[in-house]
Parts: C-alpha cells; sequence; structure tokens
C-alpha cells in the first residue's frame, strides 16, 4: 500500500484521499495531510508562473536588443543603453513598458508583499530593497513616456529593462530556494519508506502475516532470511547474522542470539529467529530517527545576509536623502529641480547592484562548486561553510570504503607463500554459498588473486558462528572461535596472532581442515586512499577533525590513528551523534558532519552544515547541503576554500555596488545630477558587481 508523504501512514489506494502533482498521484490518511502537503505545491506553482513571465519578457527584450545592435550598431550614442530604431504601432519606449509592465507586477508581486510583511514589522530586507530599487526605475521611465517634456529626457532613455532583469535575476533565486525547502521533506519520506509493510507474528498459536504497522508490543515476530525486522524488539529464539548498517553505520552484520535486540527495518541475512516486539509504530528507532530530522531542519536558523544589514540602513537613507531633496528645493520655490533631485537622488542610489550582489557571486560559487564534484544546495550553505570550526567524519563508508575486504592472510604454520594462496583458495571454497559480507569479501579477494574455486558437495551456514563444507573428502570449517572450539580444535596456541589482527579493528576468520587449524583471514574496512591527505589539509586550515561513529571503540581507535584523528567518538547510535553535534555548538563552534548513511541523517539535519558523501544513501543526500559527487573527502576542505572566496567577492560586490551611488547622492541631492547620467553611475554599478563575480570562476582549489 502507498505511504501518505506527510505523516508516513500507510494508505488504502481505494478509500484515501489523493492529489495529482507533478504527473504523480500522492495518497493521504487525512484532509490535514492533504492540505499540508499541497500548500507548499500551489505556492510553487504560482511562484513558477510569475519566473515564467519575468524571464519571457527578459528573453523578448534580449532578443530586442541583439536585434538592434545588428541592426543600428553604428547610431550607439554614450548614454543610451543601445541604439533605439524604429517599430512598428508603438515607440520603442512604449514597446518596453508593454513588455516589462507584466514583468514588474506578475514577476515582482511576491517582492511586494515581502516588502509589505517586512515593513508592517517595521523591518527592512531584500524584499524591501527590490521593491524600491525596480519601482524607482519602471516609474521614472512611466513618468517620461507619459508626460514627454516635464523633465528635460528623452523617451529612450528609459530604464525598464534595468528594472525586468532584476526582478527575473532575484525570482530565479528565489524560486530554487522553495524547491529546495520543498524537497526537505523527501528525507523523511525515505526514511520512512525503509520500513517494511508485513511482518509474520504468532497469534493464538498460528503464524499470521499482518501490515507491519499493526504489530503490537510483546507479539512474538518471526523474521526469515532475507527479510527486514519489522520492528524493535528482542530475540527470544534462533540465531542470525543482522545487517544494521542503517542504524550504526558498520559494513560487517552483527550476529544476533537470544537476548539480544534488533532494530525495526535492519536486514536479516542468514538464519531464521523470533523476536519479542518492544517498541512499535512512533516509538521505533526508525520513527524516532526521522522526526530528529524533521526536528533539526526545522530549527536550523537562517543566517541574516549581509544584504539585509546593508539594506536596514542605507535604503531608509537613500529615501530620506531623496524626500529632503524634494521639500528643500521645494521651498526655494524649484519645483521641477525638486523633482529632477528626488528622482535623481533614488535612481543614483537604486539599490539594483546590491541587490545582485549576493546572487550574482553565489550563482558562480555554486557553478565553480559543480566543475569540481561539490554539489551545493544554496547560497546560505555556502556562506556558513566560511564560518566552520569543526568538521565531525563518520567512519564507515565516509572516510572507509564501506565493504569489508581482505587484509591478511596468515597460515598457521611456517610456509611458503603457496601455501598462504591454498589457505585463502580453502576458505573461499567454504564461502562460495554464503551471502555474508565477510564470505563475499574473501570471494572477492580469490577472484582478484585469480585461484580456481570448486563448490563443495555439501553446504552448511551455522548463524552466529560461520560455515562448514564437505569438498574433496575434506571437511572444512571457516567462522569464528566459538565454531571451531565447539568442533574441538586447538586454537589457543594462535590466540596472540588473532588478538593482534583484532586490535587493529581487524575481524579474524578462522579455517580449519579435518579438525585442524590451517590460517586465519583478516577481514577489515579499508582507509580511503584520500582520507589521511584530507585530514591533513583541514589540520593545515586550523580546522578541527572528529571521528563519530557507531562502530566499536577498538575498530574506530584503529582506523583513526592512521589518518590522525586524536578525537574520536564510538559506539554512537543516531541520537547520540545528534546530541554530539548539539554539544559542540553549544560550545560556540560552528560544525559540519561528514557522513553516508541513514543513521548520519539526524547528525546531517542538526549540523550547521551536512555535508553527504555521493554514493552513501538518498536520505543522508537529501538531508545534506552539499554533496561530494566523487566520494573524495578532500573535497571538503575544497568547499571551505570556496565559500571562503565567494564570501569574499560578495564584500567586494557590496563595496562596488554602493561606492558610486553613495558618492554621487549629495550631487544627486543638489540638482548637479541629471538623471540620465545617475542610470548611469547605476548601470555602472551593476556591469562592476557583475564583472567582479565573474573573476571567480578563476577559482583553483587547493591540492595540498
Amino acid at each position: 500500500m502507498p505511504r501518505d508523504p506527510v505523516c508516513g501512514m500507510q494508505v488504502d489506494a481505494e478509500k484515501g484521499l489523493t492529489a495529482f502533482v507533478g504527473g504523480k498521484t500522492y495518497y493521504f490518511c487525512s484532509e490535514e495531510c492533504r492540505r499540508t502537503f499541497l500548500a507548499p505545491e500551489a505556492e510553487l506553482r504560482r511562484m513558477k508562473r510569475r519566473i515564467t513571465v519575468a524571464l519571457s519578457g527578459v528573453v523578448i527584450l534580449a532578443i530586442m536588443r541583439t536585434a538592434a545592435f545588428l541592426a543600428l550598431a553604428a547610431g550607439a550614442t554614450l548614454l543610451t543603453w543601445a541604439p533605439v530604431p524604429q517599430l512598428p504601432f508603438f515607440t520603442w519606449g512604449w514597446w518596453l513598458f508593454i513588455i516589462t509592465t507584466p514583468v514588474q507586477f506578475i514577476g515582482g508581486w511576491t517582492f511586494y508583499v515581502g516588502s509589505y510583511h517586512a515593513l508592517k514589522r517595521k523591518n527592512i530586507n531584500m524584499d524591501v530593497l527590490i521593491t524600491v530599487g525596480t519601482l524607482t526605475a519602471y516609474i521614472y521611465s512611466s513618468f517620461i513616456l507619459i508626460f514627454p517634456g516635464v523633465l528635460p529626457v528623452k523617451e529612450h532613455d528609459v530604464y525598464f529593462e534595468v528594472s525586468a532583469v532584476i526582478i527575473a535575476f532575484v525570482l530565479l533565486g528565489k524560486y530554487m530556494e522553495d524547491i529546495i525547502k520543498k524537497r526537505s521533506a523527501v528525507a523523511v519520506r525515505k526514511l520512512l519508506d525503509l520500513a517494511p509493510t508485513t511482518a509474520r507474528v504468532i497469534r493464538n498459536g498460528v503464524e499470521t502475516e499482518i501490515p507491519a504497522e499493526d504489530v503490537e508490543v510483546e507479539e512474538i515476530v518471526i523474521v526469515r532470511p532475507g527479510e527486514k525486522v519489522p520492528t524493535d524488539g528482542i530475540v527470544v529464539e534462533g540465531r542470525s547474522s543482522v545487517d544494521e548498517s542503517m542504524i550504526t553505520g558498520e559494513s560487517i552484520p552483527v550476529e544476533k542470539d537470544s537476548g539480544d535486540t534488533v532494530i525495526g527495518a535492519t536486514i536479516n541475512k542468514v538464519g531464521l529467529f523470533k523476536f519479542r516486539a518492544t517498541q512499535v509504530g512512533a516509538n521505533t528507532t526508525l520513527r524516532q530517527i526521522a522526526t530528529m530530522v524533521e526536528e533539526a531542519q526545522a530549527s536550523s536558523a537562517p543566517i541574516q545576509r549581509i544584504v539585509d544589514k546593508v539594506a536596514y540602513y542605507f535604503v531608509p537613507g537613500v529615501v530620506g536623502s531623496a524626500i529632503l531633496a524634494f521639500i528643500v528645493w521645494n521651498l526655494l520655490g524649484n519645483f521641477t529641480l525638486g523633482l529632477l533631485s528626488f528622482i535623481a537622488v533614488l535612481i543614483v542610489a537604486c539599490p539594483c547592484a546590491i541587490g545582485i550582489a549576493t546572487p550574482a557571486a553565489l550563482m558562480v560559487g555554486v557553478g565553480k562548486g559543480a566543475e569540481n564534484g561539490i554539489l551545493i544546495r544554496n547560497g546560505e550553505v555556502l556562506e556558513r561553510a566560511q564560518k566552520l570550526t569543526t568538521v565531525v567524519f563518520d567512519k564507515t563508508g565516509t572516510l572507509t570504503k564501506g565493504q569489508p575486504n581482505v587484509t591478511d592472510i596468515v597460515p598457521v604454520e611456517a610456509s611458503p607463500a603457496l601455501v598462504r594462496d591454498e589457505v585463502l583458495r580453502l576458505a573461499a571454497v567454504a564461502e562460495i554459498g554464503s551471502e555474508h559480507p565477510l564470505g563475499e569479501a574473501i570471494m572477492r579477494e580469490a577472484k582478484k588473486q585469480g585461484l580456481n574455486v570448486l563448490e563443495p558437495l555439501e553446504f552448511k551456514t551455522i548463524p552466529g558462528k560461520g560455515v562448514k563444507v564437505l569438498w574433496d573428502g575434506k571437511e572444512i570449517l571457516a567462522g569464528n572461535r566459538r565454531l571451531l572450539r565447539e568442533a574441538e580444535i586447538p586454537i589457543d596456541r594462535y590466540e596472540e596472532s588473532i588478538l593482534s589482527l583484532e586490535e587493529q579493528g581487524k575481524t579474524a576468520m578462522l579455517v580449519a581442515v579435518d579438525k585442524k587449524m590451517v590460517g586465519i583471514i583478516a577481514v577489515a574496512d579499508t582507509l580511503k586512499d584520500t582520507t589521511a591527505a584530507a585530514i591533513q589539509r583541514l589540520k593545515l586550515m586550523n580546522v578541527g577533525v572528529m571521528m563519530l561513529t557507531g562502530d566499536n571503540e577498538r575498530t574506530a581507535r584503529s582506523i583513526a590513528k592512521q589518518v590522525g584523528i586524536e578525537n574520536v567518538i564510538a559506539g554512537v547510535l543516531p541520537e547520540g551523534k545528534i546530541e554530539v553535534i548539539k554539544k559542540l555548538q553549544g560550545e560556540g563552534k560552528v560544525v559540519a558532519m561528514v557522513g553516508d548513511g541513514i543513521n548520519d541523517a539526524p547528525a546531517l539535519a542538526q549540523a550547521d552544515i551536512g555535508i553527504a558523501i555521493g554514493s552513501g544513501t538518498d536520505v543522508a543526500k537529501e538531508t545534506g547541503g552539499i554533496i561530494l559527487v566523487k566520494d573524495d573527502v578532500r573535497d571538503v576542505a575544497i568547499a571551505i576554500d570556496l565559500s571562503k572566496a565567494t564570501m569574499t567577492k560578495i564584500r567586494q560586490n557590496l563595496f562596488l555596488s554602493l561606492v558610486y551611488n553613495s558618492a554621487l547622492i549629495p550631487i544627486a541631492a543638489m540638482g548637479l545630477l541629471n538623471p540620465i547620467y545617475a542610470a548611469a553611475a547605476m548601470s555602472m554599478s551593476s556591469v562592476s558587481v557583475v564583472s567582479n563575480s565573474a573573476l571567480l570562476r578563476r577559482f583553483k582549489p587547493k591540492t595540498t
């Protein structure tokens, strides 16, 4: 049955409420969930209509200007945007008015509404900036058209295009932000989709298949090999290996026996077992992880943008100066000069360049990130990255390759290399029918070494211990200490070698033939080739580094030692990871969490910046603000460098967007600046901002 995209509950497709959005049908358990889902969808559709109108207008204007340049290039003058050709039906200025008016009032509507609410709260934000700047250019140009001759300005010196381009440019950025916000709920939905839909329980002494959500506390649940565990509980009968990587991040399955806990949505690899349900519904570990992701995303306060701070002081000052100039000249008896001064001040200080100062740099910065395999979801993430003081890494799949590999083959008796290959061959024969990740690692190594591995005559899996096979008249055992001890095979003399491997964070598999131990094969999740360099680069940048993993202390310490990480917290479940992040933030640190698994999702959401590995789970990637496409953790340092470079450009842009205008405000207020020259200064500041942002394309990541 489908799931409600809001609450995650299963919905009867015949009885449930539906909504058709984006070519897909969604099912809802209640009208409340349906309304909750459709509200942002409806706003997104309205925003899409606005951006379509705005971009269409800008495209038409671009075509007109291009045609004008091609047809009348020789007629260009110093103070006009472009040559002005003769057009049918209307003059050039009136055609601009007709094309840009829908852009101004349909595309720009969202800024007007935002300005209204901001001013109502006695606040001045980005919406107020855009509204003041674009309306000034539009109203000024309309006045010239409607009342020709009142001002000493010609019709072709109108600036409708400035207003339209700014609206389209900034609206596109807002639209992308809205899409990102809408998709933030996807992480939670994908988490809930991991839960199995059915469960086998024993009711009235009979095995019965029921919906997983109907399992009750204390019921006995049966799980067969390859099935997902329906809910949280405690094993009461049977043995098996369970893949808990979604919770702990550890790639090697965990052996389960009577009395051990199991977690809903984890995967039973081998063996049948029964467990008693202890947590169901909203109390399961999976639902709690989903809740933590939602809460962390909601609690992340947006950064106060530099532009908003500038706007808070700049816009009131400009408007006040324009009004003061108008009043003074009127008191002196010169209404015309007062009106010209009023318009010139507003135009020369028009915050259009301020409006594009941030998005222009962010657009180039995000593009450079993509070129280097770093996907940055929004500008806010890029802003935060420059302030990072601590980077917290998950272990499995982030610092390591995420799958076990053979690291050591140790014959127990002194022997030539041929015997080493024979130990691997015997282990591969034993594991050829196994689905256990350790067995798969041994098979990969045997294939890599080109060994000829034949299938055994008999194969038997012993849950929680290993495997036993009959091959070429020999009995081969491959497994842990318990398997060999129960077979009465002496292993005490090899205990030192086994412990030495285990202290290095490796899993030791013992191989015996005909009641005699012949070798030890060590398997471990090995480090990525770039991990050590990544950690060293962050240290050189004076960024603190920490490892946070659900794996055991011994393995975590071993991995951390190899790459130079001193601060390690191991054996941590998802709720523990989020608490560690909160504690670091409480100490005043700006924290990035780097991870790849479902278990990392809450911490990725809680961190100031969540950085997801590209090969990781969809849940992690939906939660992270930055995605490392190449799975190269060195890109964490590159993202920080790119953030710093982008923020430097934004500060430079803000200076460039103000320097021309601010210097000319007093001149305009004194009536010494024609509105045409004021518009030229405004245009120059915009050109400077765009050109300066383009220089960010020269950014080259540091590799050492």
